[in-house]
């Protein structure tokens, strides 16, 4: 009888000598019978170094075994499918492994083969218990566990328990455990898992020591299921797997049904292509989104009806489509504020170029204003009797706000007179070096005086932030360095982080304001400081200089702790800097020193 709890195979049922009870033809035995475990089973991890995108929780775990200042309880907390309960196993097992001579202590690295290891991976130790505060949210389960918690372990080191979803007990239950969950006996531990953090109450947090499991990224979803996919003998198109794991939404273990799921309604031997797996989900292809969104934003609604009925007729959800057209919107704004993200690996490759370039050419209006009619969109859609229908309207909007102008240039030309004249193009200037410059047709002016040339850098920026261009004047403030200011040509050093293309945009903006046509050179010299870099110089220096003034160290002295918050100096900028002095004039009764004159007799 010994070898029966040994042997973990499974047992050969009895194969009848005869017919079915009906005649029929008895079903064929042997492995092909043998119910099949789902993948997110099969590949659970076993210990911590199985788990994937939680290295934060398992670098400090893996500590707390080697130092022995194990917490007596935990609370994991997350998105459903990254690990929460699968952590708690493991915690079980590294608390009672024995190791295989059976003399070993709490690891961070179980064996896997003693038998508190193998009892705990079958899921029937006596002495690890797992409840679901789901269905058992009373507080007589919890009374249960209090109970339990006075008699030792019946087989291992420590008695554990796991309560699983532990938001859903009720404020009694939660009452009933604050006793023993401060003041635990020696053998036993705690472990909670939540999906809602926010509804456990505080006095049950500040007695845990929480570790928050994050999503796990795209890249490493991917990552992880090609592996799988390769274990299994299945062949998968990467593209496949990136649509795979951003449906995932970090989730591994909706990841893995997924990818079953796939595995399932693919023939045996034939790859996995992305167009399947895009049918399954009821998703867009990616390139059609993309198609579509250009076409949108063309004005073209032909051509943007023409890519849904083909979606359509694939079987994708038009609402699904408007909602992978937001998603786009969102990656775009992420690309056009930041531009270091297109060499990110969590983004799959449409997204690094096709989506960069797209980026470049859209203007953060444009973006904002496709995100808001986007998200109305969808709204709509869930509540209207035809989706369809109403995702096809939502893009017709969409289509003819394509050519309608920024409410700040609509204000402009409501506000502003008609243009009286334009000014000619200039000459593009001559040299070497790497320059932007303003090019296509002479710019509209908006009013017969157009703004004055500023004389400082200073004006440059203010007029950027005058107008409305606040992710410019964000950048000419923080990110770029003054190297030479001859009107109209402006040499500047920008930072790494600094757009590709902030010289052109501040070359067309001070055309359209002065009527003239600017040269910003890119140079590698050092220049000045940043006007915000200058602005905190500054303040530093106003700061020491009052708390040297003696009315001031007098207060500082007469009140311990006080200390000096700000100093306002009325005659600064927005910049925090002194005002620029104004540039000397000749009188209007000089003479001017070119003309010709001659010596008195």
């Amino acid at each position: 009888m010994s070898g029966l709890f040994q042997d973990d195979s499974p047992v050969p049922e009895p194969v009848p000598a005869g017919p079915g009870l009906f005649g029929a033809a008895l079903p064929e035995q042997g492995p092909a019978a043998a119910s099949y475990r789902v993948l997110a089973r099969k590949y659970r991890p076993a210990v911590f170094a199985d788990l994937i995108g939680q290295e934060a929780m398992v670098r400090t775990l893996r500590n707390a075994f080697a130092l022995g200042r194990v917490a007596h309880a935990f609370m994991l907390t997350g998105v459903r499918g990254v690990g929460k309960t699968t952590t708690a196993r493991i915690i079980a097992r590294a608390l009672n492994c024995t190791g295989p001579d059976g003399k070993g202590g709490p690891t961070a690295d179980p064996c896997g083969v003693c038998p508190d290891c193998v009892a705990i991976l079958a899921d029937r130790h006596p002495d690890v218990q797992e409840m679901d505060a789901a269905s058992r949210v009373g507080v007589e389960d919890v009374r249960e566990i209090i109970e339990a918690t006075r008699f030792r372990p019946m087989q291992a080191r420590t008695k554990v328990f796991v309560i699983d979803e532990v938001h859903m007990l009720s404020r009694n239950a939660f009452n009933a455990l604050l006793k023993t969950l401060e003041e635990p006996p020696p053998h036993v531990k705690f472990i909670f898992a939540t999906t809602e953090l926010r509804k456990v109450p505080i006095t049950v947090l500040s007695r845990c020591q929480r570790f928050d499991l994050r999503r796990v990224s795209v890249a490493e979803l991917t990552a992880h299921f090609a592996r799988i996919a390769e274990r299994e003998g299945v062949r998968i198109a990467p593209a496949a797997l990136t649509l795979i794991a951003r449906a995932a939404d970090g989730s591994v273990r909706d990841g893995l049904s997924l990818l079953d799921q796939a595995i399932a309604q693919t023939e045996p031997g034939q790859p996995i292509a992305a167009a399947a797996v895009a049918d399954m989900l009821g998703l867009a292809d990616r390139e059609a989104v993309f198609d579509l969104f250009e076409a949108v934003l063309s004005g073209k609604p032909a051509a943007a009806l023409a890519i849904t009925d083909r979606a359509h007729e694939r079987g994708a959800d038009l609402g699904v489509m408007l909602q992978d057209l937001l998603d786009l919107v969102h990656t775009l704004t992420r690309l056009k504020s930041v531009p270091a993200l297109r060499d990110s690996a969590d983004l799959p490759e449409a997204e690094r170029t096709r989506g960069a370039a797209l980026a470049e050419k859209l203007s953060m209006a444009t973006l904002g204003r496709a995100w808001q009619m986007l998200l109305k969109g969808i709204g709509e859609v869930e509540f209207a009797p035809d989706r369809r229908a109403a995702a096809e309207m939502v893009l017709i909007r969409l289509c003819y706000a394509a050519d309608l102008p920024p409410p700040a240039d609509l204000v402009r030309r409501l506000t502003e007179a008609p243009p009286s004249a334009q000014p000619a193009p200039l000459p593009a200037p001559s040299g070497g070096g790497s320059r932007a410059v303003a090019n296509g047709p002479p710019v509209q002016l908006a009013a017969p005086e157009t703004t004055p040339r500023p004389a400082s850098f200073r004006d440059v920026v203010a007029l950027v932030a005058a107008g409305r261009e606040p992710m410019l004047h964000g950048h000419l403030v923080h990110s770029v360095h003054l190297v030479r200011f001859a009107p109209p040509v402006i040499e500047l050093r920008p930072q790494p982080e600094a757009p590709r293309d902030l010289a052109a945009r501040l070359a067309a903006l001070l055309q359209q304001s002065t009527g003239e046509r600017w040269t910003i050179a890119l140079s590698t010299a050092a220049g000045e400081p940043t006007l915000a870099e200058q602005g905190t110089a500054a303040d530093s220096a106003r700061r020491t200089a009052a708390a040297g003034h003696p009315l001031v160290r007098a207060i500082l002295e007469a009140f311990p702790g006080a200390r000096i918050e700000a100093v306002h100096d009325a005659r600064t900028d927005a910049y925090g800097l002194p005002a620029e002095p104004a540039p000397a004039e000749i009188p209007d009764f000089a003479e001017d020193p070119s003309d010709d004159w001659e010596p008195s007799q």
